[in-house]
């Protein structure tokens, strides 16, 4: 669901708080997005999920990026009512609350945690 080698890559590139300052900025914009998925606009659905794609894939929501993905296409050979846009918000809420209980079982003393 998540890649943590991703995850870590970029946290070692930017250090702890420029890391969280990047994961709160995603989750406002991914969710900003989310909350205007439509497929009454297959254009805009496609934009919007090529957006969320490449938001996905730079912090480590492999899942939730390879759910854009496909919807992008879909949304791009005209299928944008085919698109499963309550497994895509599945996806993206499982991810996120993943990701957050590992940043919280990172601190806590005792639990080993993927993030280093």
């Amino acid at each position: 669901m998540l890649d943590w080698d991703r995850i870590d890559e970029l946290r070692g590139e930017v250090g702890d708080d420029e890391f969280q300052l990047i994961l709160e900025l995603f989750l406002d914009e991914v969710e900003g997005v989310l909350m205007r998925l439509s497929p009454g606009d297959p254009l805009r659905l496609e934009t919007d999920l090529h957006f969320l794609k490449g938001c996905a894939w730079n912090l480590g929501f492999a899942d939730f990026g390879r759910r854009c993905d496909q919807g992008e296409r879909m949304a791009a050979q005209g299928r944008a009512p085919m698109v499963d846009l309550d497994a895509l918000l599945a996806s993206y809420s499982a991810s996120k609350r993943a990701l957050m209980r590992q940043l919280g079982s990172a601190s806590r003393p005792g639990r080993q945690a993927h993030l280093a």
